[in-house]
């Protein structure tokens, strides 16, 4: 689905609506609402929204379990954590159990903090599955087309078998060693988010919609949901060198 709006603003009050509505309808449905979230600058304003009304009342924070798409392995009191960003915009103000809360180690080696968060993620996984189907995964898009911590280039035979590997990547000036979701994991989702915003992002969101399928080169095509919805949410900006 394409959800074409005029501001960052909108675009992240739209993200929040939808992040509502998927809760509640998981909670309705399972029991509990299982969500990934993403760092940026974009999450950032969304997390600003959910903290206040109507969003902190009305999510169900109590059956809310929340896990992170990817993370940079730095400590998390690191202006470059995930966790942090989420942790001082959102979890801190409203009623969500700490125990609720599952961190990647970023403190840990590389090897640890992916094995660890596999484990974390089996507590969720049920007889049935081979991972956890997620109720809505938040993810970005970079200028270069990588999501989550899935970069360009050959994709590692790790990536296809698994659902959290360790990558090492070198991208604007951030932390390199990270964890990440893998598309086993995101593609099993219920509901996947990709967040894009700014003129910067243009040109590479047109070649994502509009251009050759090349996945190794641009990993957001990567994403391509087994039974749920796929929703770009972007912004003026980011659309403006789009035909359609």
């Amino acid at each position: 689905m394409i959800h074409r709006l005029e501001s960052k603003q909108e675009v992240a009050q739209f993200t929040a609506d939808l992040f509502l509505k998927v809760a509640n309808e998981a909670v309705d449905k399972n029991g509990r609402f299982l969500v990934a979230l993403s760092g940026g600058s974009t999450p950032a304003l969304l997390f600003e929204l959910l903290k206040d009304s109507p969003y902190a009342e009305g999510i169900p924070w109590e059956q809310t379990h929340i896990f992170w798409g990817d993370e940079r392995l730095v400590p998390p009191t690191d202006d470059g954590s995930n966790y942090k960003q989420a942790n001082e915009l959102l979890l801190k103000h409203v009623d969500i159990p700490k125990t609720n809360i599952h961190r990647a180690l970023g403190e840990a080696s590389p090897s640890e903090a992916a094995e660890d968060y596999l484990n974390q993620l089996q507590k969720f996984t049920k007889e049935d599955e081979n991972f956890p189907v997620f109720d809505l995964i938040l993810l970005g898009m970079g200028n270069d087309g990588h999501t989550a911590s899935l970069f360009p280039g050959e994709i590692s035979d790790l990536e296809r078998e698994t659902a959290v590997i360790s990558v090492t990547a070198d991208y604007d000036g951030r932390p390199a060693n990270r964890v990440t979701f893998t598309p086993l994991l995101i593609n099993l989702a219920q509901h996947i988010v990709v967040l894009v915003t700014g003129r910067s992002k243009a040109e590479t969101l047109k070649q994502v919609l509009e251009g050759d399928h090349n996945p190794e080169r641009l990993p957001i095509q990567r994403i391509q949901p087994q039974n749920g919805i796929l929703h770009w949410i972007f912004d003026h900006a980011a659309a403006e060198n789009l035909k359609k």
